[in-house]
């Protein structure tokens, strides 16, 4: 966006460089902006180049809107649509733009109008302006290029230079629309759908959303960013290419109507990204030439949900095609995707809460009726005659529910698998091809079944051939595979630990070792892996008697561990399976997809039964539940929300829920269960103790790979069975048209010493650039860089240093050597006093980018270096360190000497040093500090003293600074002789 400092640009029709006679210094900008209308140009878009202000863009929307809904307003009507349709919510202009609306003219009729073509957005007129101003009653905002559909603002673009980072737009665009009274809330820029942010060689997309969708923190990822692809899922990454792909008219009117979800129980825009749009297309497709059936192989975390959302809903208007069945197989993905699908849009599917709603829904005519979310079981229930409610049925002199189900034996049926091989579909699969002929069927899938996979047989006559996933489906229609996903960075890579316990006789791959070893084990590595329990995660056993027994031994093992050593934390530990069906057609269906559960059960089932009550006692005891195994679901549903709810901080938690004892799980033992269909941000390690292949293996590790932020560099498996071998061979198989070898280097992180080896060349980068500037490598001397580049070059330098110690942070397969040469390389003293020295250095220089974007004049403005710098806070933002842990540090600090005061002996530095490392504590630094500085050794303050003490610090000096503020005030104007000053406002 362009700032108050930036000189107009010269009119000029169709041009792609600048006229001959324009300035060269600042040009870098328009030169790419007036390329890029050039081409938008050549894609028939018409250039107003006499639109560059809100009075201008307000006219040619009146004009537009007129002759679109055929009507002369009155300037008065014209003035109230604009104040009716103007909103500061984007989620209310999204479904306005979308939408059919009512006006009231002045003598009293109604008039229904839209915004915009919504019945062929080709058919609207497509326009770019450039350089528009919009002022507002506080703000004064330039915009680089804007694109206008039938005169409605509905995408920005902003353009860099070459060397700054397209982040550097995003950031912009955040703070912009943070700014009281900004264009975006009191204009039609509430409209905007689409932002793009391109410095040529680098462009993103992402979607317009209210403020708690849209933007930066330190604890979480940014807003949801998209790079365009081809259907290869080769990115488009330069502008004028993404222009040819993404911008056609007809292309951009389709994404924006519709390939952008509105969630409706959030009040969010979502994008689909490129992968999902082909998906869907290729569907739908092959529905309207009715050719046949086929698959899409889109990897585990890829939105499989949101692509057959789409693809579902955009069969309702299809008149050829009947009915549209989403079918899943497991109760709590039937209750989960409905969920979803109402999420995305309200009202969307009913529950079939029987067979015999899911029969009189099929055949019923309401348009709510046409997408219908079911389990495969019901289904197959419907169409067994001997099924038990087929046979009620006849018994009570009834129709069956296959007979009802007649008259739509010859209709166009389409089914959409989720999850399309789990081991319902195939017995079912038959009897929907026999029952509903003219049925398409189409299958989501993560993990084809190939040859090499297949293990279900299909015998036709005497030959034999395997169930493979073309074999049922005939054709691929889309692939996205991890590979993709990972190289995209929408899933993470993996850091795979094959666990080798010290001894002569090592076991062989696939051997399981002693369950107290594997214990020890995890709890020596857990705080490694997890990031100081940051994250959690799962244990995976081979059966539900192994579950059971781990339960035990790490309630045992943890309890003798405290009772030796009062400061052992333990972890809390919770263990799901599913318990033994006895005739609960829930527990049974659940069942269909857990093998290893289901023939666990058949076996000592009173015994397991058991077992299960003794870890719900323990469960309830510990998190203030009231589970019992007849209610099984709610458990399953509230350990799954735990282990999601792992983001809030204790603090925060004990708030929220006082009367529970504990509130987060670290570790989760299962059998088969959430090793398929779960996810969960906060779940970064999966501990194996059982055997694991091709797609079992690869559903089991991805449980550990959503993408959080630079926090969570990769997925961590700490395997005890010395599976490489499966590990190898599942890679080579999923891998997509890469080679085996090929994807193990884009599927797993590098090995600890060669991640060191990155580490000390960084550092020397580091001390090569400190020894350029005439100063020694050293925390203290980053305050004696001399100007705001060497500051910029010293972020850029020590982001990378801390990014890597990140990574090796959470290996857990470091050993001695590789720890020391990592001490070696860089200290911990001195890496947490580097930090410090980042925070301070950033915030400065982020407060210049923040002057320099709102345009303010005179001394502060960032230079390029400054400008060009992408801040990542979160790297500096300690899972240990919060609050309480620093009111705690105080208090032990103020006790140090007493009698009963602890151990700890931490100096005043050291504790400052804690605090300064941290950037939880950015904002608040200064004052913690100061408060610090006013504490004595042997005070003896508890911490609810030392918290009353610092509130009341911070009270006092914010009154002092407010009365000073007060007399500076009107000293401070009168000197400025009119101008702004930046930052003022938030004292007046």
């Amino acid at each position: 966006m362009a700032n108050a400092r930036s000189s107009p640009m010269p009119s000029s029709k169709s041009i792609y460089d600048l006229p001959s006679g324009a300035p060269s210094p600042a040009v870098k900008e328009q030169q790419i902006e007036y390329g890029f209308i050039g081409k938008l140009q050549g894609l028939k878009y018409e250039y107003r180049e006499d639109i560059r202000d809100r009075a201008a863009l307000e006219r040619n929307f009146r004009e537009k809107f007129e002759a679109l809904n055929r009507v002369n307003l009155t300037d008065g009507e014209f003035a109230r649509l604009l104040d009716e349709i103007v909103t500061p919510d984007v989620f209310t202009a999204a479904r306005t733009l979308r939408s059919i609306n009512s006006f009231t003219r002045e003598d009293g009729t109604p008039l229904n109008y839209t915004l915009v073509n919504i019945k062929d957005w080709c058919k609207n007129t497509f326009e770019v302006v450039n350089q528009l101003r919009i002022n507002t009653d506080y703000s004064h905002h330039r915009f680089d290029v804007l694109i206008l559909i039938n005169g409605v603002p509905c995408v920005q673009i902003e353009l860099k230079t070459l060397t700054i980072n397209p982040r550097r737009a995003m950031e912009q665009i955040v703070d912009y629309k943070n700014d009281p009274g900004n264009g975006y809330t009191k204009t039609l820029l509430s409209f905007l759908q689409l932002f793009i942010v391109s410095n040529r060689t680098n462009t993103y997309y992402f979607a317009n959303n209210n403020a708690r969708h849209f933007a930066f923190n330190a604890d979480e990822r940014f807003l949801p960013i998209y790079q365009f692809a081809d259907e290869l899922n080769k990115k488009v990454t330069q502008l004028d290419e993404l222009a040819d792909k993404f911008l056609g008219k007809c292309t951009l009117g389709q994404t924006i109507s519709r390939y952008m979800v509105l969630v409706a129980s959030e009040q969010k825009l979502l994008m689909m990204r490129p992968y999902q749009v082909y998906a869907v297309k290729r569907i739908v497709e092959c529905i309207a030439q009715n050719n046949g059936n086929g698959y899409i192989w889109h990897t585990t975390g890829s939105g499989k949900t949101l692509t057959s959302f789409k693809a579902s809903t955009l069969l309702k208007d299809n008149p050829d095609v009947q009915k549209c069945l989403f079918v899943v197989d497991r109760k709590d993905l039937d209750r989960q995707t409905r969920e979803e699908f109402n999420r995305f849009q309200e009202g969307c599917v009913e529950e079939n809460t029987n067979t015999a709603t899911l029969v009189r829904r099929l055949l019923s005519d309401d348009y709510a009726d046409k997408v219908i979310v079911t389990t495969i079981q019901k289904l197959g229930l419907a169409l067994d005659e001997n099924s038990k409610r087929n046979k009620q049925q006849k018994k009570d002199g009834k129709a069956t529910y296959k007979e009802q189900l007649a008259p739509l034996a010859n209709k166009r049926i389409v089914f959409i698998f989720d999850e399309c091989h789990r081991s319902q579909f195939g017995a079912n699969h038959d009897a929907i091809k026999e029952f509903f002929p003219k049925a398409q069927l189409f299958g989501f899938t993560g993990t084809p079944i190939f040859d090499k996979n297949a293990t279900v047989k299909q015998f036709e006559g005497e030959e034999g051939q395997f169930r493979t996933t073309e074999d049922l489906f005939q054709k691929q229609l889309h692939a996205y595979t991890i590979t993709h996903a990972i190289e995209d960075a929408n899933v993470l890579r993996f850091h795979v630990d094959y666990y080798k316990p010290e001894g002569k006789n090592p076991p062989k791959p696939g051997e399981a070792l002693a369950k107290k070893a594997v214990i020890e084990a995890i709890l020596a590595k857990h705080d490694t892996a997890t990031a100081h329990r940051r994250f959690n995660a799962v244990l995976a056993t081979a059966s539900i008697n192994d579950a059971i027994e781990y339960h035990r031994l790490f309630d045992e093992i943890q309890q003798a561990k405290q009772a030796a050593d009062p400061a052992f934390v333990p972890l809390n530990i919770a263990c799901v399976f599913s318990p033994p069906a006895e005739g609960d057609a829930d527990v049974r269906q659940i069942q269909e997809d857990l093998p290893q559960e289901k023939a666990d059960n058949q076996v000592d089932p009173e015994g397991k039964k058991a077992a299960l009550k003794a870890i719900l006692a323990s469960y309830n005891a510990r998190y203030g539940t009231n589970h019992s195994i007849s209610e099984f679901d709610l458990y399953y549903q509230d350990v799954q929300k735990r282990i999601k709810d792992h983001q809030w901080p204790d603090a925060d938690l004990r708030k929220a829920f006082p009367a529970a004892p504990h509130h987060k799980i670290d570790i989760t033992i299962v059998v088969d269960m959430l090793l398929t269909g779960f996810d969960s941000k906060y779940l970064n390690t999966l501990y194996v103790d059982k055997n694991l292949k091709h797609r079992g293996l690869i559903q089991a590790f991805s449980r550990t790979n959503r993408v959080l932020n630079g926090t969570k560099p990769y997925g961590n498996i700490l395997d005890f069975r010395q599976q490489q071998a499966n590990v190898d061979a599942a890679i080579a198989l999923f891998s997509g048209e890469k080679t085996g070898e090929q994807a193990r280097e884009i599927w797993l992180v590098d090995k600890a010493p060669v991640v060191i080896q990155k580490l000390d060349a960084a550092v020397q980068k580091l001390a090569n650039f400190m020894q350029s500037q005439g100063l020694a490598c050293t925390p203290e001397a980053v305050h004696s860089l001399k100007g705001d580049d060497a500051r910029a070059a010293f972020i850029q330098n020590f982001k990378e240093v801390q990014r890597l110690k990140t990574q090796l942070d959470q290996y857990t397969d470091l050993t001695e050597n590789n720890a020391t040469a990592i001490d070696h390389i860089l200290p911990a003293e001195q890496l947490q006093a580097f930090r410090g020295a980042y925070l301070e250095t950033a915030q400065r220089l982020k407060a210049q980018q923040a002057q320099h974007d709102k345009g303010s004049e005179g001394q502060g403005g960032a230079t390029d270096a400054v400008d060009q710098l992408d801040f990542e806070f979160v790297l500096f933002a300690s899972s240990v360190i919060d609050y309480d842990y620093i009111m705690g540090l105080m208090s032990r600090f103020s006790q140090q000497g007493l009698q009963g005061g602890g151990k700890q002996k931490m100096t005043k530095d050291e504790l400052l040093g804690l605090i300064l490392s941290d950037a939880k504590f950015m904002n608040e630094r200064e004052d913690i500090a100061a408060y610090i500085h006013t504490l004595k050794a042997g005070e003896g303050l508890s911490e609810a003293a030392i918290r009353e003490g610092y509130t009341k610090f911070k009270k006092e000096k914010d009154s002092a600074e407010l009365a000073l503020m007060k007399e500076l005030v009107p000293l401070l104007q009168k000197r400025a002789q009119g101008r702004e000053i930046s930052g003022l406002s938030a004292y007046e």
